[in-house]
Formats: C-alpha cells, structure tokens, sequence
C-alpha cells in the first residue's frame, strides 16, 4: 500500500516556510501541522505555570499532554514564545513527547504539510515531498520585525536580528534533531523572493515530487 503523500517544509524563523507550507495545504486539501507551535506552547504553558525552562520533568509533563487544538492561542506566535520554544526543544524527552504527536499528524491517510526544523530529517523522513526554505539572516530579521511592530510589539531590528542569529545557533547545534537540510530535500532560498514567487517556487518543486510518487 502506497504511504500518503506528505509534504515536509523545513528551515529557520522567517524564511517565509510557514506562508509557503500554508498554501501547500490548501493546494492540496489537507491538514497542516506547525512544529513550531508545539515547542512555543510547551515553553509558554511552562512559563505561564512559572516553572523553570530548564526543568526537564516539568516541561516533559507539558509536552506529554499537549493537543494540537491547543496551538490557536495567539500567545504562542509572539517574540516571547519564540524564545521559549528554543528553549525547550533543547530538552530529549520534550521532544521524544513530541514526536509522538507529530508522527501520528504525518500518517494520516489523506496526507499532511508539516513546518519545522526536523519534519524532512527526523519526525517523516520517508516523505516523498521535501522542501529546505531559507534566506540570509538580515532578510529574516526584518520580515520578522515588520511582522511583530504590525502586530503592536516595541522591538529594534538589531535586537530581532540578535535573537535570529542565537536561534539558529541553538537550532542548528543542538545535540538532538538538530536544524539541517535533509539529503533529498529540495534547497529554496527566498532572500530575494516575494511571498507569492517563494509560493510559486515551492508548488512546482511538490508537483515535480508529486508526479514521481504518482509513477511509484
């Protein structure tokens, strides 16, 4: 039996992969799951509980018992969360709770689109469509402040761009999962590409992979 046709959409904050991965799941009439949100729900929960971000049992607990229909707050999606959920997914059980969760969004029969750091490498390597959506620092940093000062948050583009260059430290050295291409991931670098051309890009490299796991 053929596995479902999923789409993993892989890379750093604001390479444009979480716009790019929510038009490939209304192309192709499935559900999409944000990785991100997890971790951003895990360390905000914990903070709002005033746990310690380093307690690992703590943080576990909160992953352990999370939904996916818990991932609408709003709260989630700001600058604060954003850091917290670095913070956490340094932890091995929170992201072994995690895991879970993720790999069961990946196999559902009708398919999926999963956004992330990992979804290509470690949570649905079998994918059949895989995409890495980047751009340079600088770009991300001032999509990622325009984004936050509409939303009404007092920040500096220096200091967004401080917080991008540490994200990607952290996401890229940690020990386990970290951030990286995947060997048969298709590279798409959008620094000087608008919304709709990173779009258009992507939705001709899922075609191209689609036709081939139709022909298999």
């Amino acid at each position: 039996m053929k596995p479902p046709f999923v789409i993993t959409v892989d890379g750093p904050a604001a390479s444009g992969k979480g716009t790019i991965a929510s038009r490939l799941a209304a192309d192709h009439g499935v559900q999409m799951l944000d990785s991100g949100l997890l971790y951003r729900a895990v360390g905000g929960l914990l903070a709002a509980g005033g746990k310690d971000l380093d307690d690992v049992e703590a943080a576990t607990a909160v992953a352990e018992a999370l939904t996916v229909e818990q991932l609408s707050d709003p709260a989630f999606r700001t600058r604060a969360a954003g850091e917290l959920a670095s913070r956490v997914a340094v932890h091995v059980p929170v992201r072994n709770a995690l895991f879970r969760l993720q790999k069961a969004f990946c196999l559902r029969p009708e398919g999926a689109v999963l956004d992330g750091r990992d979804m290509g490498t470690v949570i649905c390597p079998e994918a059949p469509a895989k995409l890495f959506v980047t751009a340079r620092p600088e770009v991300r940093a001032e999509r990622r402040w325009k984004q936050l000062t509409g939303q009404g948050e007092p920040v500096t583009l220096e200091d967004i761009l401080e917080d991008i260059r540490k994200r990607d430290e952290r996401d890229g050295g940690r020990a386990a999962s970290p951030m990286r291409q995947a060997d048969d991931a298709v590279l798409l670098d959008t620094s000087e590409m608008t919304i709709d051309h990173a779009a258009d890009a992507a939705r001709r490299i899922v075609e191209a992979a689609r036709a081939r796991w139709e022909r298999s």
